[in-house]
């Protein structure tokens, strides 16, 4: 899992246009490390409370701060702008294109912290940047697998190298089915229980078919056969066939794997000459569609087992209690 951390300056260049931003000032600053995704102003920091302060939070200055500073005497403004930027401040923010209290630009020079300034208001400009920079922060990891999708359910193939997962990716979208990626697969967390796949930047939507070399999907297939990204819902792991091997028969044993910390539902599908792995993935799919919509085939067809071997049961009881 990568350890994201950007300077300044990428994050400036990434939401110039996004958050209609300036630099203020020297931009000697601006390959200062951005380690955190959390923007905050700086409350109680300006009145002289620096106890529970966190300064590796992006710093923002909205109206009310501004005010604040213009409303302090020269002298008692830099003694606090002085303790504010003595703390190391990735970089600040001042919003509605408000012009800088008399001190404020020196002082973060001195410091080495720059200054962006905005003309969104402040409640605009959090909106845009929160998702944007969490976005970027996000866990992330690379997996090696083949990602499509299908019936709009991600389905994420792995399985030992040369086992036929582009085969069965590459047949899913001669049958109407999306790719999203093939070999790599860049995983990222969203919130607390979302992975979404990707394929990375150089390889993406290329396929690379044993015997037949690279291959360009959206070329052949057409744009409809191809998508960006996809939600990675459902694990298909492939198996050469092994008869000593157990494998789940009823689907009552729903398997899980672990990506990023978020439990995704697993199915291992052993391969057998003659076995038809394209209809299989789209059975899986479309099983996954019924048990998220509240219909699980095999807890039902169990239920209507068990009731059926009670009702023989009661039968069977009843006859053996028939002395007449």
């Amino acid at each position: 899992m990568t350890n994201k951390r950007f300077s300044v300056g990428w994050l400036f260049e990434l939401m110039h246009d996004t958050l209609q931003l300036e630099l203020v000032g020297s931009d000697a600053g601006m390959t200062r490390e951005i380690t955190s995704n959390e923007v905050a102003s700086p409350g109680l920091v300006l009145a002289g409370y620096t106890d529970r302060f966190v300064a590796q939070r992006m710093q923002v200055l909205g109206e009310t701060e501004i005010s604040y500073l213009y409303s302090l005497t020269l002298d008692r403004r830099r003694e606090i702008l002085t303790r504010y930027f003595s703390f190391p401040l990735p970089c600040l923010f001042v919003t509605k294109a408000q012009e800088l209290p008399e001190g404020l630009e020196e002082i973060a020079g001195s410091a080495g912290v720059p200054i962006l300034r905005s003309a969104l208001k402040t409640n605009e400009f959090y909106r845009r940047m929160k998702p944007a920079i969490e976005d970027e922060f996000a866990p992330s990891v690379t997996l090696h697998g083949s990602l499509a999708d299908v019936y709009g359910v991600g389905l994420f193939f792995v399985g030992q190298s040369g086992i036929g997962k582009s085969e069965c990716v590459l047949d899913l979208v001669e049958r109407g089915h999306r790719l999203v990626a093939d070999d790599l697969v860049i995983a990222t967390k969203r919130g607390n229980d979302i992975i979404i796949g990707r394929g990375h930047e150089l390889q993406r939507h290329h396929m690379e078919i044993r015997g037949v070399g690279v291959i360009d999907i959206q070329s052949i297939f057409g744009i409809r056969s191809v998508r960006q990204q996809k939600r990675l819902e459902v694990i298909v792991q492939l198996l050469e066939w092994d008869k000593s091997a157990e494998i789940d028969r009823t689907g009552l044993d729903g398997q899980t794997a672990m990506i990023l910390d978020v439990a995704i539902p697993k199915v291992v599908i052993p391969l057998n000459p003659g076995k038809n792995i394209t209809v299989v993935a789209e059975v899986v799919a479309m099983n996954h569609l019924m048990r998220y919509s509240g219909v699980d085939p095999a807890e039902a067809f169990n239920e209507r087992l068990i009731q059926r071997m009670r009702a023989a049961a009661e039968v069977r009881q009843y006859l053996r209690e028939d002395d007449e």
